[in-house]
Order: C-alpha cells, then structure tokens, then sequence
C-alpha cells in the first residue's frame, strides 16, 4: 500500500459524510422523523393519562407498556428482520404504528378513552417500536462503507438527542393549542410519510435458492451466535452495567430538577435539553476522537465522566451548575453508548445482526429499566443524592471489575461475506427439510502439531457452535493418536446447505487452517448422514 492509500485508510471520517450516501441520507431522515413521533407519542401518552386518573401507577405504567414489547418480542422481531426482506419489514412497522396513531386518535376525539385502554393501546404501539429498531439496526452496516459506520451510527444518536428535545416541544404546543388527539394524528401522518421515503428505496435484493429460514429455528440460530460470541459477552455485559448505572440519573431527573432553586416542570426541561445537546455536541466529534482513541478507552472515560458528572449535579447548588454537568454527561453518555453499538454491530455478521442486535437492545433496556427501579428504591430508602452518589460509585467500582472484558479485539474477525462454493456431496435430491443431519470430517494430522491442531479445533467447535450446529465434537482414534474424527449435527439438510451461503472471510480463512494440519493421502473424507426414522 502507498503512503497516500494508507494515509486515505486511517484518516477519521467527518461527522456528516455518511449523510453523502443517498440512500442512508433518506433512511436518517426516517429515523428522525420515526424518534420525534415516539417523544411526542410518550409525552402526549402520558399527559393523558394524567388527564384520566392521578394514580402515580397508572402514570408510571405508560412508561411500563411502552417498553415491554421490547422485552416480549425482542428476538421474535429480530428474526423476522433478518428473514424477511428488511424494506418490507421497515415499511411495515410504520404502517402498525401510524394505525396505531390513528385508532388512539379517534379513541381520544369521540373521548371513549380510559385508563386502561390507553395503557392496551400504549403497549400497541410499542409494538411497533420493538419490531422497527431491530430491522433498522441491521440496516445501517449496508448503506455506508465500513470506515463509515462510527460516523453514521454517531449521527443516529443525534438524531435520537435531537428528537428528545423536538418531540416534547412539539407535542407540548399541539397539546396546549388544540389536545392530545392532534398529536397522535400528527404521529399517523408523520408515519406514513416515513412509510412512503422507505417504499421509495430500491434495496437490492439477495437472492437464495434455498427456502426460506424458518420462524423459531431463527430465533434459536439467533440466541446461539449471541451465546457462543466472546465479543458479544463482553459487549452485553458492558452495555448492562453501564446503562444500569447511567439510568439513575435520568430516572432521579426530575426529583433532582424539583429540588433545585426555583426548579419545577421547566428546570426538567431545560436539564434534558443540555443533556441531548452535549449528546449531539459530542456525536459530532466522536468520528475524529475515535480515529486516536480505541472503543473500550471511549467506554471507559464515558463512564468515568458520566459518574462525575452525576456526583455534580447531586450537590449542584443552582440549576446553572447541574445545567453544565448534563452537558457532560450526555457527551459522556452517546461517547460509550456509541461504542458500545459500534462494537455490537462489527461483531455481527449481515445473515443475523437484527438478531444479534435485538437481544443488545434487551440487554439495553432490562439494565435501564432495572437501574431506574434500583436508584429510585434506593432514593426512597435514603435520599435523591445519596442514590446519585451510590450509582456513580458504583460505576467506578463496575469498570474496575470489568477492564479485563474488551469490547474491540485486537485481531477483529473480518465477517465480510466470503464468495464459497458449495463442496461436491451437497448436489443431491433431497428434501430440504429433511433431518438432523450428520456431518463428519476425517484429518490426519503430524503428531508434532497436535497442539497447534487442538487450538485450532476449539475455534472451530466455537464457530460451529455460533453457526447454529446442534452439538459438536472431536475424536481421536485410539489405535492412532494422528487419526481425527470431527463431527457436528445440523438440524436439516437446507440448514447445513445455507451455512455455505453465510460463509465469512474469518469462515474461510478457519477453514483454510483446518485443512492446513491434514497430510493424509487425498483431501480430507467429508460424509454427511441424514437421520433414519424407525417405526416403534
């Protein structure tokens, strides 16, 4: 490579140049359009439920209903994504969510509205929100290039910050100027244009020879990349211990605000105001950081610095000083939440991200819903502050405990999807959904290399394992310790045919080192078997 070439490679990317790519510039814009409807969605949700009934439960359970779906349909929606073509799907949920908008309309207007109805209609709509952000997540690595993905996945946090402080504005003045109603009508048209921008992207299609992958045997596949991924355990572990910490912050958001000097229902919003716009502030910088900065330092100092801005804000003595710190710690909070994504997104292969990304987001949102009920029983055991304080102790405490669980390898597996043509054998006239399969593979190897061969084969029985293999395992031949027998179990001969169309550069180059140990006369002997049913 020249200097110049490598000089282009390593240089960081600027903050808008993703929006350079057409088609992500149109998606963004959906995103915005989408994250603005569901503020607005909430703060209207839970105005009304406050016109309805002033039961703090009922209150706090537009909150509950919104975010449950999340939890209920996590993996479902996630396989959904990734089986089914992701335009449809995306267009899909926005036609649930703007008839969703529509029906909470019409409910309102001909006020035959009630407190549990709103909250059967909340968790509706939430609905819609479980299924889109799986489907958007995967998304994203397609429409930029690679070096790219920081950048965009930085401007999707802006957009989030961004609709946080649009959406409640908006909604507030629809509210006091004309009522609720107006704004899930709103909600409905904004929806159905985001609709219409999705069916105008012309996504190229992957087409397959094979059937379809089936429902429930995704979402196993799914739960078993997610399992046998090092990276993602890392990942999921990090995420959770952030987000449980980071959340009592915003769950004591408004107490801290009511506490303040002259602080009330406008101190709230001015606080969440600084938080998003230290958010998008430090988004826009995050391309140009990370170029010199690896992730799990990003995640490190973003925890670091979220912890002591919470320390400031529970002793702030005025609103200008608690005001300033949510600066940080919203810079802090998008620094370690994008890396974090980043790193999830980059340890997921195409043929199941929205799954691997959906059970991210679980993680996400357990943790955050955890961390809002632990630092707000905590509070009412002692006080505002001293929750505050306990949180970003233990922060610190967490991070001390965890820097052995890195988020970014320094040999990242290249899951570039790899051009791998089926092997002779697989050619044959069988039902595809004919199983479980058998697969054997026979190496004869040096027995100087045994080892080397050994290491080789865990990576390789992991691998296997995250391609969604039923069982795994290695023998060695007894009366010849260079004589080995690899065998693995797929749940049906199309399942064991579609892991060659999923072939990843790592996949072919772990191939390549297997094959590397066998010095027997010929290639190595692959037999593939098909369960026989027997009559009882």
């Amino acid at each position: 490579m020249t200097q110049t070439a490598s000089t282009a490679a390593t240089a960081p990317v600027a903050a808008w140049t993703p929006l350079g790519q057409p088609v992500f510039r149109m998606l963004w814009t959906v995103w915005v359009t989408a994250n603005v409807c569901m503020w607005m969605n909430d703060v209207a949700a839970a105005w009304l439920m406050t016109s309805l009934t002033s039961s703090p439960v009922m209150v706090a359970l537009v909150q509950s209903a919104s975010t449950l779906p999340v939890f209920l349909l996590g993996v479902p929606s996630g396989a959904l994504a990734d089986i089914l073509d992701r335009r449809h799907y995306f267009m899909a949920t926005q036609v649930w969510v703007a008839a969703v908008a529509l029906l909470i309309c019409a409910v309102v207007s001909f006020d035959a509205i009630s407190p549990p109805l709103l909250l059967a209609l909340i968790f509706a709509n939430g609905i819609g929100l479980a299924m889109r952000w799986p489907v958007f997540a995967a998304i994203v690595p397609e429409l930029v290039p690679r070096v790219q993905l920081t950048a965009a996945l930085a401007l999707n946090g802006v957009a989030m910050n961004a609709s946080r402080i649009i959406g409640p504005i908006v909604a507030g003045a629809i509210i006091s100027a004309a009522g609720s109603a107006y704004v899930f009508a709103l909600n409905a048209v904004l929806s159905v244009g985001a609709g219409f921008i999705i069916w105008r992207w012309q996504r190229e299609q992957k087409v397959s020879a094979l059937p379809g992958e089936r429902f429930v045997g995704a979402m196993r596949v799914g739960l078993q990349y997610v399992r046998q991924s090092q990276r993602m355990h890392a990942i999921l572990l990090r995420v959770a211990l952030f987000f449980l910490q980071s959340m009592a912050l915003l769950g004591l958001l408004p107490l801290v605000a009511k506490g303040l000097h002259g602080g009330g229902a406008g101190t709230f919003t001015l606080l969440l105001a600084c938080m998003g716009a230290g958010a998008i502030v430090a988004a826009l910088f995050l391309p140009r950081l990370r170029a010199s900065v690896s992730r799990d330092d990003l995640v490190t100092w973003g925890t670091v610095f979220q912890a002591t801005a919470m320390l400031v804000i529970s002793i702030a003595p005025h609103i200008a000083v608690a005001a300033a710190a949510m600066v940080v710690a919203g810079g802090a909070w998008i620094s370690a939440a994008n890396s974090l994504t980043v790193s999830a997104q980059l340890a997921l292969p195409d043929w199941v991200r929205a799954r691997g990304m959906s059970i991210y987001q679980m993680a996400l949102m357990g943790s955050s819903a955890l961390g809002a009920a632990l630092w707000g029983q905590v509070a009412s055991w002692t006080d505002v502050r001293t929750s505050l304080v306990c949180a970003a102790v233990g922060a610190i405490a967490c991070l001390a405990v965890t820097h052995r669980f890195r988020v970014e390898s320094g040999h990242a597996e290249d899951l570039t999807p790899a051009q791998f043509a089926r092997p002779a054998g697989t050619e044959i006239d069988v039902d595809p959904h004919e199983g479980p399969v058998l697969i054997t593979i026979e190496y004869r190897i040096e027995a100087a290399r045994t080892a080397e061969f050994l290491d080789v084969m865990q990576q390789t029985r992991r691998n296997r394992l995250r391609h969604g293999m039923l069982s795994w395992g290695l023998f060695r031949d007894a009366a010849d310790p260079t004589h080995y027998i690899e065998h693995f179990v797929d749940e049906s001969w199309v399942e064991h045919l579609r892991h060659f169309e999923r072939m990843s550069a790592f996949d072919v180059a772990l191939r390549e080192r297997r094959m590397g140990f066998h010095v027997g006369e010929g290639p190595v002997k692959v037999s593939r078997y098909i369960a026989q049913a027997l009559d009882k």
